[in-house]
């Protein structure tokens, strides 16, 4: 059975435009005109989730896609440095900064490390491309002819299945850049992944 994963980075918020570790902030209002004119290019799916943020929630609700909340695919926990600008923590805490960015079992903020982090990931997209995954996982997939599973999720979310689908070394996530609403998609399944990434939400992406 081929499986496709389409994923959707969400609309711009100002967490993003301040170079802040998000705090949960909605899309704001450019982001959502950007999302609502980009709807007709939304790929058709079988089964439609979201991280569970607040930023993944409003995009999608400007796509106009009807998606399921999936835990598994919420942003990367960044403990005490929720909120904060990157600049500010690069000040306050340069050694932890340091730390973060070069080993990725560092917890130095108290949230998850990056190995945590793609590893968790990376359990929710095996559960979609295995043979004979739990049938909760897949009860929306045609097991005769394969699947699509679309989600909104946030960029270190992408990054980090990326990472994943193609056992990559998990510093390559650093070297990875995911523009707000583009799509990117794997086809395959679990161990044999094929990628194309960064796609934009444009009239002829959709499909």
């Amino acid at each position: 059975m081929t499986v496709q994963v389409m994923l959707i980075s969400p609309a711009l918020n100002a967490s993003l435009r301040e170079a802040r570790f998000d705090g949960d902030a909605p899309i704001d209002p450019a982001g959502a005109r950007r999302a609502r004119a980009a709807a007709p290019a939304v790929p058709v799916a079988d089964r439609y989730v979201r991280g569970p943020s607040a930023r993944c929630t409003g995009t999608a609700d400007a796509l106009g896609l009807h998606t399921d909340p999936e835990l598994s695919l919420r942003d990367w926990d960044m403990g005490r440095w929720t909120g904060q600008r990157l600049a500010e923590v690069g000040t306050n805490e340069p050694d932890a900064v340091s730390a973060w960015l070069t080993d990725p079992s560092a917890a130095p903020h108290g949230g998850e490390s990056l190995l945590e982090f793609c590893a968790r990931v990376g359990h929710w997209l095996k559960s979609v491309g295995t043979f004979g995954a739990p049938e909760e996982s897949m009860q929306h997939l045609d097991g005769d002819a394969g699947g699509r599973v679309l989600g909104v999720v946030g960029p270190a979310v992408v990054r980090a299945v990326t990472v994943q689908a193609l056992a990559l070394p998990t510093e390559a996530f650093w070297r990875l850049d995911v523009a707000p609403l583009t799509l990117t998609t794997l086809s395959g399944r679990s161990g044999r992944w094929n990628l194309r990434c960064g796609q934009p939400l444009s009239p002829t992406a959709g499909n």
